[in-house]
C-alpha cells in the first residue's frame, strides 16, 4: 500500500511538472503565434487605413499571423491610442501612431494619457507633406499673391481644416502667424467635405495632406500653391515649397507603429527589421509613391528620437498659433 501511495504521489507530481513545462512551452512560443491586432484610431478609408493594410498584409506574409486592421477612431485619436496603451504589452496590439500624438502633447490639456510614457517606438512608416490648395476661382496664383489678396481682403478668406488640432488646422494657424494676415478658420470632419467646399467655392483654401488632394490637383479641379515641406513633393513637382515664400514656414504628417510600453525587446527589434525591409518591396514603394508618402526608416530608438522631436516641433506651433483644445 505504501509503495503504491508512493508511486502515486510520483506519478502526479510528474504529470504536474509535464504540465507546467508546456505551459511554459506555450507561453515562450516564438512570436507571433497568434494574431496581433493593429489599432488604426481613425476611420477607414484614408491614407493611414491604406499605409496600414499594406504593411499588415506584408507582416502577416512574413511572419506567418494575421495583423488585422482595426479602425478605433474618435476624439482626435484619443480613443484608439488609449486603447493601445491600456492593453497587455506582448506586441499583440499595435498602434499606428501620427501627427495627432505629437500635437496632443501640447494642444490638448485633458488627455487622459501620458503618450510618451504608455507607449514604445517600434517603426515609422511615413512622411507626407501637406498643400495649401484653393478654389480655382480665386485671383492667386502663388503663395505671395495669396498673402497680397488676405492682406487686401480681412476676413474675406475661410480656410477649412479636417477638424480642430491636427495638421491641415495648426499648419494654417501657423501660416496665417508667419505671414501676418487673417483668415477663418472652418473645421471639417475628415479632409473630403472640405476638399468639396473648396470646389464648390464656399470655401477659398485649404491646407490638406498630398496624399487626398493631388488628384484635384492634377486633373485641374483645385489650384495648388505650395508645399509645407522644404522640398518639393516628387508627387507635385511642379508646385513650389511654402517656405520658398516663407521662410522658415515648415510642416508635416507622419506615420509610425507603437506598442504598450513594456513590450519585450525582442518583439519591437523583429516589428522593426520586417517594417524596414518592407519598404523594399516593389509594391510598397510604388503604393507609397502613389500617396505621396516618403517612407521613414531606422531603428526603433531613431523613431523615438523622431517623435520627441516633432513633439517639441508642434509644442512651438500651438505656442506660437496660440491655440489650444478648450
Amino acid at each position: 500500500m505504501i509503495d503504491r501511495r508512493r508511486f502515486l504521489h510520483s506519478a502526479s507530481t510528474c504529470l504536474a511538472w509535464f504540465g507546467m513545462q508546456s505551459m511554459a512551452s506555450a507561453t515562450d512560443a516564438a512570436y507571433p503565434s497568434r494574431p496581433v491586432r493593429w489599432i488604426v484610431p481613425y476611420t477607414a478609408g484614408g491614407a493611414t487605413d491604406v499605409l496600414s493594410r499594406l504593411i499588415c498584409q506584408r507582416l502577416s506574409d512574413r511572419l506567418g499571423q494575421t495583423f488585422i486592421v482595426e479602425n478605433k477612431p474618435g476624439a482626435g485619436s484619443n480613443i484608439g491610442t488609449q486603447a493601445v496603451i491600456n492593453s497587455p504589452p506582448d506586441g499583440y496590439t499595435l498602434l499606428l501612431t501620427s501627427t495627432a500624438n505629437a500635437i496632443n502633447a501640447s494642444f490638448d490639456p485633458t488627455l487622459p494619457y501620458d503618450f510618451e510614457a504608455g507607449i514604445a517606438p517600434v517603426a515609422g512608416l511615413a512622411r507626407i507633406p501637406l498643400v495649401l490648395v484653393v478654389n480655382n476661382e480665386l485671383p492667386v496664383r502663388n503663395v505671395a499673391d495669396f498673402i497680397a489678396y488676405a492682406k487686401a481682403n480681412p476676413g474675406k478668406l475661410s480656410i477649412a481644416s479636417s477638424g480642430i488640432g491636427t495638421s491641415l488646422h495648426l499648419s494654417g494657424e501657423l501660416f496665417k502667424t508667419m505671414a501676418h494676415i487673417q483668415f477663418v478658420h472652418v473645421p471639417y470632419r475628415g479632409s473630403a467635405p472640405g476638399l468639396a467646399d473648396v470646389m464648390a467655392g464656399q470655401i477659398q483654401g485649404m491646407f490638406d495632406n498630398v496624399t487626398s488632394s493631388f488628384e484635384l490637383v492634377r486633373s485641374g479641379k483645385l489650384r495648388a500653391l505650395g508645399v509645407t515641406t522644404r522640398e518639393r513633393s516628387e508627387t507635385l513637382p511642379d508646385v513650389p515649397a511654402i517656405a520658398d515664400t516663407l521662410v522658415g514656414f515648415e510642416t508635416s504628417s507622419f506615420y509610425g507603429v507603437g506598442a504598450p510600453r513594456g513590450t519585450p525587446k525582442d518583439v519591437i527589434d523583429l516589428l522593426n527589421k520586417e517594417i524596414n525591409a518592407a519598404f523594399g518591396d516593389p509594391l510598397i514603394k510604388q503604393r507609397f509613391a502613389e500617396l505621396g508618402a516618403i517612407p521613414i526608416t531606422g531603428s526603433a530608438s531613431a523613431f523615438g528620437g523622431m517623435l520627441a522631436t516633432e513633439t517639441g516641433r508642434w509644442r512651438k506651433v500651438v505656442e506660437l498659433s496660440g491655440q489650444k483644445k478648450e
